[in-house]
């Protein structure tokens, strides 16, 4: 079985799943109760409500992109605030998600009754159970299944917003839409903000897309754009969706109505022939309810699995099975909704997760707090909060101040979900989990204990998030110094040797650099395996990164610990040593290199290659990404003769490819601009994928 979710997903399929999830109730059934609260400000209730959850978004949007791990806010809360709290974020977003999609599935009956007189949980149940097929079945076949119903619904709404648009400020009508809106508030400031409370839950789904992050491709770029893209999509349609139905409907029937969508579109849509408004009505809330459903199912049964990697749940949760997909935590996530469909009133029992996910966020931003203030160095998220801390800080007060806007019940539901967590956390898991998450750097800042296991993980997330486009990785390899040293030396003599170098291209003192380069055997060397030392070190100013490599074939020994001891015999032989200094000014950028780096030492034949190298360029390949490199030799029977004879400057290749090295007649040559090619030069060229794909047909 598989042990990681493949990385399938891109920016349409983010987009997609965020959207879906909040289109659902919120809007085909939500805004005529929400009126009887206030009246016609309630479109005003729904631009607040989209205000407020700016700041959870920007919490999750951080979060995410520094821990694209599956189970999200479980996983998020988890990991800042501790196994507890995880065990309470985990079996509340699983409970939460699965009744707001068997809710959405139970919501179709209110538009489908308009048209059929159908038995609605037995097909809610059908429902429930295709979704569930197609979820295990594969994260690429849902996310299809849901873009085909997202593309529906946002075609459908955006027809429908441009032609209610029309109508109601046409001029025979504005002076009857105005009537409609007066008074703006019904219930004073209290029921408006009663209905922002009401009408807040409408965005939750938003963040739920973070529990799908592991398989995200270039999550750092796609999750945050996915999910703004996602609620400035969900506030336009939200808002003027809202402002035309109060436009067009009769004040005391829109505040009873249970499918306003549909009312308002035989009023705006009278044009079209027969019943063809009402008819897309009802296909856009169908697409919104599935939708929602869908991508509550993926979403929803990832919080079970990331809880058994975790041992907080039975490890087969955990398991993935062969088409890529956890089958077993979608199949308890379908079971769970079955059984609610079956045996409650789904409508009641949905209504009262509202308070929960009103305490998830508050704990999400929370946890960009503990995270950023733990100082844990691994944390590189691709995505920074913007106005950090007050924008986690109003997000927490925000969270408080809304819960106690949901009801006694709501907040009674939330308070029993948290002590069931927290019984099942101490009497099944406590002793099976060896963590305490960030909040104990903070403690540590203090003079406490701190999670050391929380490093090693959060550095396994950077290797698996790999480099960003910017990080100069390529640059850095291709001019890397080498050392290939033929006999065994002393590490100081070693060390001496590497200063100079650095110290030549950094322009910095010898001695300095020395002692930095010393200093890596206590604080800074990467654990040695499979004959591999990894030593790096960050220095003040703004300089570029720098590597020297070093190939000991005769091999140069260790202790038994694994650390490097100048003058001390060993059992270990070490036949790779790769030195990294870089700015303290990107520490990001420096552990996603040791990331990379890591990785790529760390494959079976890694020292076979190394010694194997014929030559410096060899060597540096062993590091360089293959998709991203290209060694071109210089010939006249092919392609590349088209180069020979020019200056580099008129040299033209594709995108933003780079000439970085020349191998001339077994010497090295630093390009300019002003160096003529000739036959038989060997050019390091690094560059994207698609641009190094171009130059390989050169050859051919």
């Amino acid at each position: 079985m598989k042990e990681k979710l493949s990385k399938e997903l891109g920016l349409s399929d983010v987009y997609a799943i965020a959207t879906g999830a909040m289109f659902s109730s919120g809007f085909f059934l939500l805004p005529g109760l929400a009126a009887a609260e206030t009246g016609p400000s309630v479109f005003l209730a729904y631009l607040v409500s989209g205000i407020i959850v700016l700041p959870t978004m920007f919490s999750v949007a951080e979060l995410a992109t520094a821990m694209p791990k599956s189970g999200g806010t479980y996983y998020i809360i988890d990991r800042s605030l501790g196994p507890m709290f995880g065990t309470i974020g985990g079996f509340g977003s699983w409970i939460a998600l699965v009744l707001k999609s068997a809710f959405a599935l139970i919501g179709m009956g209110a538009y489908l009754a308009i048209f059929f007189d159908v038995p609605m949980v037995p097909i809610a149940v059908i429902l429930t159970v295709v979704f569930g097929i197609l979820n295990v079945v594969g994260a690429k076949e849902t996310t299809f299944l849901q873009k085909i119903l997202v593309a529906a619904l946002i075609t459908i709404m955006i027809f429908y917003v441009i032609q209610g648009l029309v109508s109601v400020l046409s001029p025979g009508l504005i002076e009857e839409t105005k009537s409609r809106f007066t008074p703006l508030f019904i219930d004073g400031y209290y029921g408006f903000f009663a209905t922002v409370g009401m009408v807040f839950v409408s965005y939750a789904g938003l963040t739920k897309v973070a529990s799908i992050a592991e398989e995200v491709k270039n999550p750092d770029r796609n999750l945050p754009l996915g999910m703004f893209l996602a609620i400035i999509t969900a506030v336009f349609v939200y808002v003027v969706g809202v402002f035309i139905m109060v436009s067009v409907l009769d004040p005391n029937e829109f505040r009873e109505d249970l499918t306003p969508v549909a009312s308002a579109g035989e009023v705006i849509l009278t044009w079209l022939p027969e019943s063809v408004g009402l008819i897309l009505v009802v296909i856009a809330a169908v697409a919104a309810f599935a939708s929602t459903g869908n991508a509550g199912i993926m979403s929803a049964s990832r919080y079970p699995m990331a809880m058994a990697r975790d041992k907080l749940l039975n490890e087969r949760f955990a398991t993935i099975g062969k088409l890529g997909t956890p089958h077993w935590s979608i199949l308890a996530t379908v079971i769970m909704m079955v059984i609610i469909l079956v045996a409650f009133n789904v409508a009641e029992v949905a209504k009262l997760a509202s308070a929960f996910q009103l305490l998830l966020f508050g704990f999400l931003n929370l946890a960009v707090i503990v995270m950023r203030e733990s100082k844990i160095k691994e944390y590189d998220p691709g995505f920074n909060s913007p106005f950090y801390p007050w924008v986690q800080i109003i997000g927490i007060i925000l969270s408080i101040v809304l819960i106690f806007e949901m009801g006694v019940l709501s907040i009674l539901f939330t308070i029993v979900v948290s002590v069931f967590s927290v019984i099942w956390y101490k009497y099944y898991a406590e002793d099976k989990v060896d963590r305490q998450g960030a909040i104990f750097h903070v403690h540590a800042r203090l003079g406490q204990n701190k999670d050391l296991g929380l490093e090693v993980e959060m550095r396994g997330i950077l290797k698996e998030k790999g480099l960003r486009s910017e990080d100069q990785y390529e640059e850095m390899i291709s001019r890397a110094a080498v050392l290939d040293i033929q006999k065994a030396t002393k590490y100081s003599n070693l060390v001496k040797s590497v200063a100079g170098i650095f110290s030549e291209r950094l322009n910095k003192s010898m001695e300095e650099l020395a002692e930095v380069i010393t200093e890596f055997d206590e604080d800074h060397i990467i654990p040695i395996s499979n004959g591999v030392a990894l030593n790096h070190a960050r220095i003040p100013g703004n300089i570029s990164p720098e590597m020297v490599l070093v190939r000991i074939k005769a091999g140069m020994q260790t202790d038994n610990l694994g650390n490097l001891k100048s003058d001390k015999s060993g059992v270990d032989s070490l036949h790779a040593i790769i030195y990294l200094v870089s700015s303290q000014e990107d520490t990001g950028q420096h552990l996603r290199m040791l990331a990379q780096i890591a990785e790529k030492v760390g494959v079976k034949n890694f020292i076979e290659r190394w010694n194997n190298a014929e030559d410096e360029g060899e060597m540096r390949e062993i590091l360089l990404r293959d998709e991203r490199f290209i060694r071109l030799v210089l010939k006249e029977e092919d392609d590349t003769n088209k180069f020979i004879g020019k200056m580099i400057k008129d040299v033209k290749l594709p995108g933003q490819s780079l000439i970085t090295i020349i191998y001339r007649n077994g010497d090295i040559k630093i390009p300019h601009g002003i160096t003529v090619l000739q036959g038989g030069d060997e050019l390091s060229i690094i560059g994207n994928k698609e641009d190094i794909n171009d130059l390989k047909k050169l050859t051919k």
